[in-house]
């Protein structure tokens, strides 16, 4: 008796061409990949006081330098007020230094003129170190998002603890060799767990949001506005004496009082407590110094009845005061 054989029936596969396009294809949803160019020139801050700034090099001449007039301004110390320059010839892109004191430096090699290639490290004073490359646009934003998670509170979007850590170090150093005015400010949410315990958390969060953005606006570009932990912000003022750094704070502090927060119909009364230390100081003499006795101050305002502003005096004959602000 002869075996059956079995058949089997192979179904033709649809040519190439003839398939319908499925959504993953890359050719239907990532055209950007295709067409994206990396074309745009920029500078990345990788050390110094302003570590994690990205500049888009647009201009024909860009001068970097600690001046007022500095199209990238660095306060680090050993920087020339204009201290070197990035100018754009045709399809290139050099870098000058601008016969600065303590010279401009390409990978470990002191320049007067190069042209810069892609990965490039631009080293200006003592500890500022510069990257230039180039981005497309997705390479811009994936930078920016990173940088901002390096560098922010991801709940208000002012500078975290780390950085306002190694800021104000920077800015004592720079500070305490130039013979350069430093304040800081340290403030406190009064009664922070009340507006928590009664309202909630999502309403304190807001609270914290919308009274940086307030704080923000009081400010001038210089200064570097933080979250130091918790209901606690600090403010590095560069350049600002005690006297000013007191009015400064005063003004914060009445800014704040009179505005009004709104939670779910609400108006929730919001007041902080400052405090405002200073260099010079004869007791004074790192950056964490700074910190304690703005911490200290902020404490006392706190003591006296909270909602208001507290500075640490030394007189000429070195004895120590501490003045609590009338509320105006």
């Amino acid at each position: 008796m002869a075996k059956r054989r079995s058949v089997r029936t192979v179904q033709q596969q649809p040519r190439a061409e003839e398939r319908p396009r499925e959504d993953t294809d890359t050719d239907a949803v990532l055209p950007a990949f295709r067409s994206a160019k990396r074309d745009k020139p920029y500078l990345i801050v990788l050390a110094g006081s302003a570590m994690g700034v990205m500049y888009h090099v647009e201009r024909e001449t860009t001068i970097i330098g600690r001046g007022e007039k500095a199209d990238l301004r660095i306060i680090d110390d050993g920087i020339s007020r204009e201290h070197t320059r990035i100018v754009r010839k045709g399809d290139k892109i050099l870098v000058e230094d601008m016969g600065s004191t303590n010279g401009t430096f390409c990978n470990g090699i002191r320049l007067a003129s190069q042209v810069l290639a892609e990965g490039d490290k631009i080293m200006i004073g003592t500890g500022t170190i510069l990257k230039f490359t180039y981005h497309d646009e997705m390479d811009e934003v994936f930078q920016q998002h990173l940088t901002e998670s390096a560098l922010r509170d991801p709940l208000t979007k002012v500078y975290n603890r780390k950085f306002f850590l190694d800021r104000v170090q920077n800015e004592f150093v720079y500070a305490d060799r130039h013979h350069q005015p430093l304040a800081l400010l340290f403030l406190d949410i009064d009664r922070f767990k009340h507006i928590n315990d009664t309202h909630g958390h999502p309403v304190g969060d807001e609270v914290l949001r919308e009274m940086a953005s307030l704080m923000a606006k009081s400010l001038r570009s210089e200064d570097v506005l933080a979250r130091y932990g918790g209901e606690e912000f600090a403010v590095i003022c560069r350049g600002l004496e005690l006297g000013r750094a007191k009015n400064l704070a005063e003004r914060i502090r009445g800014g704040i009082e009179a505005h009004k927060f709104e939670a779910r119909e609400r108006i929730i009364p919001v007041t902080v407590s400052i405090g405002v230390a200073a260099f010079p100081d004869a007791r004074v003499r790192s950056a964490g110094d700074l910190i304690v006795v703005a911490d200290e101050t902020m404490y006392e305002a706190k003591r006296s009845g909270r909602n208001r502003v507290c500075v640490r005096v030394v007189s000429p004959n070195d004895e120590e005061t501490t003045n609590v602000l009338d509320r105006h």
